[in-house]
């Protein structure tokens, strides 16, 4: 349990880590105060929903601790795992690159309903973690796993895709730009 415990906050900070870096080096600067807010939800959000897990729910931790693209058994699904970890690092350069040559201008507010969308989106995802106990990172049917259609799962089948086209639409605006979303206000 505790090497679990230390896998998971060195897998997590070691991410945010490189989030950080792909964000500062990309935007030539630390003074990026839209990087260092979303660096903060995001943050919190997942630190949040690992100590729940540590306590909570130790078996789902150790099923989400084993994910990526080298947990995966199908040589599909490791392209597939490998292209989305990639689009994830571009959804950070870009809006780094665009901070840099100052590409686009997004008002404040609209920064800050892009940081309400990623902490709505971690909130959607934690309570598909507190119905489902077997949200694993990779696909696997397990002994006594039933089908959910209860809580997020009562609105709509995959809530977790939910929250995660939340974040993921929220990213590109709480990080002060207008690249990444599916339309551009001009």
């Amino acid at each position: 349990m505790k090497n679990l415990n230390a896998k998971a906050i060195g897998g997590l900070l070691g991410t945010l880590l490189v989030m950080a870096a792909v964000l500062f080096l990309s935007a030539g600067t630390v003074r990026y105060w839209q990087a260092w807010t979303f660096l903060a939800v995001f943050s919190f959000s997942s630190i949040a929903i690992t100590m729940y897990l540590m306590k909570n729910d130790p078996e789902l931790l150790e099923r989400r601790v084993r994910g990526g693209p080298t947990a995966e058994k199908e040589t599909s699904q490791k392209i597939i795992q490998s292209l989305t970890s990639l689009a994830f690092i571009a959804m950070l350069v870009v809006p780094g690159l665009d901070h840099r040559f100052a590409w686009s201008s997004v008002p404040f507010y609209a920064g800050v309903a892009g940081n309400i969308l990623v902490a709505v989106g971690f909130i959607i995802i934690f309570f598909v973690y507190k119905e489902n106990s077997f949200t694993s990172a990779t696909i696997d049917v397990y002994a006594g796993q039933t089908v959910i259609s209860t809580g997020p799962y009562a609105l709509v089948r995959h809530p977790m895709y939910v929250g995660a086209l939340l974040m993921l639409l929220g990213m590109p605006l709480a990080l002060g730009s207008w690249w990444g979303l599916p339309y551009w206000p001009w």
